[in-house]
């Protein structure tokens, strides 16, 4: 995610800790009414059928834009044998018990993200392509989030990440109409989004300055490992620094620091300076929309960076997923240059609608699935 994004995945978005799972304004309302008054019925949709309508109206402009521009529709597998070992993720999994299986059945997974199949799309020649998946994260719940969301994910061979931003920023447009978010989207580097932000340099700050930095402004440091730099970067990124991006206003962030690169690209520092991510975060006010990577396109680095995930998840007490094999031949083979996206579209929508919750426009949350 992809957060229901943070890529909004982390490996394209990390989850974004600050979401509550206080329900829907219509749960809400239920649980305020005095006695003898009936529940609201549980069965009916959280969304309005307006709302409805509206996102109806969002997943036509979608397609419309990306078939003017050439970009094929694709389907990818919702479960399958392997999840990307990202730390920041948890994979729901099941069991198939179909032929060949073994007597306690084999694990598939259902895909936090169609990244990796797209991948091997496009290592098979596809071209450019994007689809609206159905994408599935344990454990997440809230005003911004559902275990079950729509993800909206594209890749353009040819393409860095700047030319990346400047097709979101063109879909954005599209979609939601000229002018409907005002001022002109503002680019800023990870380094300068915490200089305003933060006063602070997110590359060579020390862990006592960034504590301090979080004590000064009144944001509780949960239990993080002493060394733990990125935990400290993502709490004061979601707690100070996001809450303060401008409102009705899109703000690309990027060159995130090499070691939150994921399945990006890593740039050699320049003149002296730290060596960098080349992915973005796209954010709307302070609401993170859309996580973007100028691709890894190297199999042997992404087989490194799944080894290093696996065995920290493996220090920590986190499920370790097998390597997803398939997938790193596809590498072998060769992906193109390229750069990705992933767009959180229920997150669209409620900016579309002027929606406050997830479940004022999408049809069933979980505590209603």
């Amino acid at each position: 995610m992809n957060d229901d994004a943070r890529r909004t995945r982390a490996h394209r978005r990390a989850p974004r800790s600050g979401d509550s799972g206080e329900g829907t304004p219509q749960d809400r309302a239920a649980a305020g009414r005095g006695a003898g008054t009936a529940p609201l019925e549980s069965w009916r949709p959280s969304a309005s059928l307006e709302r409805l309508r509206l996102r109806a109206r969002l997943l036509a402009a979608v397609r419309a834009f990306f078939a003017v521009r050439g970009v094929l529709e694709v389907e990818t597998p919702a479960l399958a044998a392997a999840t990307v070992p990202d730390l920041h993720l948890a994979s729901l999994e099941t069991r198939w018990h179909g032929p060949g299986a073994p007597p306690e059945g084999a694990a598939l997974y259902l895909q936090t993200s169609p990244e990796v199949h797209m991948k091997r799309l496009l290592a098979a020649g596809s071209g450019p392509i994007f689809q609206l998946a159905r994408v599935f994260r344990d454990g997440e719940a809230g005003r911004r989030h559902n275990p079950e969301f729509t993800m909206l994910e594209w890749y353009r061979p040819g393409f860095d990440h700047h030319a990346l931003m400047d097709e979101v920023e063109a879909l954005l447009a599209a979609v939601l109409g000229e002018g409907a978010l005002g001022a002109p989207a503002e680019r800023l580097t990870y380094a300068e989004l915490f200089g305003r932000h933060a006063r602070l340099d997110p590359h060579s700050a020390s862990i006592a300055e960034l504590d301090a930095t979080a004590a000064a402004a009144g944001v509780a440091v949960p239990t993080l490992e002493p060394g733990d730099r990125d935990g400290r970067l993502h709490l004061l990124l979601s707690h100070l620094v996001e809450p303060r991006l401008p409102a009705g206003r899109i703000t690309f962030v990027h060159d995130f620091p090499a070691s939150q690169a994921a399945l990006a690209r890593v740039r050699p520092g320049r003149g002296g300076g730290p060596e960098l991510a080349e992915r973005f975060e796209a954010y709307v006010g302070p609401v993170e929309l859309a996580n973007g990577f100028h691709e890894l396109t190297d199999g042997a680095e992404q087989r490194r960076r799944f080894e290093r995930d696996r065995a920290e998840r493996r220090r920590l007490g986190l499920p370790v997923p097998p390597l997803d094999e398939r997938f790193l031949e596809a590498l072998e083979a060769g992906l193109p240059p390229c750069a990705g996206v992933a767009l959180g579209f229920d997150r669209l929508v409620m900016l579309a609608a002027g929606a406050d919750a997830l479940a004022e426009v999408i049809a069933f949350p979980v505590e209603r699935a």
